[in-house]
């Protein structure tokens, strides 16, 4: 079993120096190596890219909230008043 752990130097607005704590465990014999190393550039990017898409998601659900709210504030209804009209 492999476990893979992100710990961050942070610096200013972006993340510097990541490195990877690894920890293999031999599920036989119950063995724990642990190592740390330097992120790969193919790593970095995957990271970013997938950080990219989370923040991306979130920005989008957050906008949806906000216009759901705005509406109902503009009907002057609740939201379980809502639900109650669509079903």
């Amino acid at each position: 079993m492999r476990v893979i752990t992100l710990p961050q130097v942070l610096t200013g607005y972006g993340v510097l120096n990541m490195k990877l704590t690894i920890t293999e465990i031999n599920v036989e014999t119950g063995e724990e190596i642990t190592y740390e190393r330097d992120e790969t550039p193919q790593e970095e990017a995957s990271r970013l890219e997938t950080k990219a898409k989370n923040d991306a998601k979130e920005a989008e659900a957050e906008a949806k909230a906000a216009a759901k709210a705005a509406l109902l504030a503009q009907l002057g209804i609740t939201e379980e008043q809502a639900k109650l009209l669509l079903s």
